[in-house]
């Protein structure tokens, strides 16, 4: 059987930094998405993941439109979104993948822990910038919490961390069958468990990197592939002594500081996939994928299966140096 690999687009393979949220944009970068994931088709089983976070803003913007209907909650949102975008990356692989191949986009609900930390202290931002005086009403009338955002403020909501994937034997199911699933967008519809009363959804977002690392590691995959705009993590970002680290460990990585809001749910999801599993986790370009894969490009972050080989990654080669600050977009 093929190895397989768990594939998580970032924003950018939808929408550009600078780029209007217009659909005919969101088309063109999906198609160049999936260029660069059927390279990877004929040696692997892929499943593939999402981010959502302008399409979701899109969506808080539009609901502005209408005063009188009360804006619907972020787990609503955020299957539209998995909807949309699902739709779009299945009819670009399936032109871009050889005739007969199957291709499934499923709705993915993620289990948090209602008791988890990050629901007292929203953190994670979302929707539009509002004047501070529009913003403080909103919250009062909505219940939100609200923080600064340079002369603004904007809308902050808990981003809890992923415990269970609702539909992981319904995504086996499909890989026995031979489907390439796209599922889990934006880290999947946010959801508890509530004892005796089923599942409920909350009004949360989970990280989708560290949602794609439960759902590699649920799924026993053997790479976990993390594709953003950057050519790899680098160490010193930012500084004229900035170097890329080509080949690393999860303990060398853990030594080091990487900004929250950028590269370090990347690898942070890298390293807990490492570490849980003893596969391989990438991160870098899109356009590189397969030679990430391939362990000829980006960030490897070698786990204890890979111990003493050259690829995807070698831990005793590691050219990581030993710094401690690394910071990237």
């Amino acid at each position: 059987m093929s190895p397989l690999a768990v594939v998580a687009l970032g924003g950018n393979a939808l929408l550009r930094r600078g780029e209007p949220a217009e659909a005919s944009h969101q088309q063109a970068n999906v198609r160049d998405a999936a260029q660069a994931i059927a390279a990877l088709h004929a040696t692997h089983r892929l499943v593939i993941t999402h981010g959502n976070g302008p399409q979701v803003g899109l969506l808080a913007l539009q609901a502005e439109a209408y005063p009188d209907v009360r804006p619907y909650p972020l787990d609503v949102l955020g299957a539209e979104t998995e909807g949309m975008i699902g739709y779009l990356l299945d009819q670009a692989l399936l032109n871009e993948l050889p005739a007969g191949s199957r291709v499934a986009t499923l709705l993915t609900q993620t289990v948090v822990d209602p008791a988890d930390p990050a629901f007292a202290v929203p953190s994670k931002p979302i929707g539009p910038v509002y004047e501070p005086e529009v913003g403080e009403r909103l919250a009062r009338e909505r219940g939100w919490n609200v923080r600064p955002d340079g002369p603004h403020v904007r809308r902050v909501v808990a981003s809890p961390q992923p415990i269970d994937i609702v539909e992981i034997e319904t995504i086996r199911l499909l890989l026995d069958a031979g489907v390439l699933v796209v599922c889990a967008g934006g880290g999947g519809i946010p959801v508890v468990a509530k004892p005796g009363a089923g599942l409920a959804g909350v009004e949360a977002v989970v990280d989708k990197d560290l949602s794609a690392a439960l759902l590699a590691e649920k799924l026993e995959a053997d790479f976990l592939l993390m594709l953003t705009d950057v050519p790899a993590v680098e160490i010193g970002w930012g500084t004229p002594e900035a170097r890329a680290i080509r080949s690393t460990t999860p303990e060398e990585l853990r030594g080091m500081d990487f900004a929250a809001g950028s590269m370090g749910p990347k690898v942070e999801a890298a390293c807990r996939f490492a570490e849980l599993t003893g596969g391989s986790a990438g991160i870098g370009r899109l356009d590189q994928a397969a030679a990430i894969l391939a362990g000829d490009a980006g960030t490897i972050v070698a786990g204890a299966r890979y111990e003493g080989t050259r690829k995807p990654a070698s831990p005793k080669s590691s050219s990581t140096p030993a710094a401690s600050t690394a910071h990237q977009p």
